[in-house]
């Protein structure tokens, strides 16, 4: 079994961690940084790689903290890996990361 960890995500303009997601999946994907104010919308991209025996964090992520869809079967389970690695723990996919509507703040 592989423990992942919550999403992180470094805001595109400044490169801060201080990333909060300010809407709900049913809606959009729209995060803010809240250093230098940059809003933008995180997606995945399937790797074609599947990851086997992926858990969930020991401590769950809270409403505010940065999530994204699953490309293959759009749960927002998604987590890290290792370094840039994201793992979906519904379907099993290895992902990678991809930043939308980045709008400057």
């Amino acid at each position: 079994m592989m423990q992942t960890r919550k999403l992180t995500i470094a805001c595109p303009q400044c490169g801060s961690r201080d990333i909060s997601y300010s809407c709900s999946p049913s809606c959009c994907f729209n995060h803010v940084c809240a250093e230098c104010y940059t809003t933008f919308e995180p997606a995945t991209e399937a790797t074609g790689k599947m990851v086997s025996g992926a858990l969930p964090p020991q401590s769950l992520p809270e409403a505010a903290d940065p999530t994204v869809a699953c490309a293959k079967c759009d749960s927002t389970k998604v987590y890290m890996l290792t370094g840039d690695e994201l793992a979906c723990t519904d379907c099993g996919a290895a992902l990678r990361l991809v930043l939308n509507e980045i709008a400057p703040g």
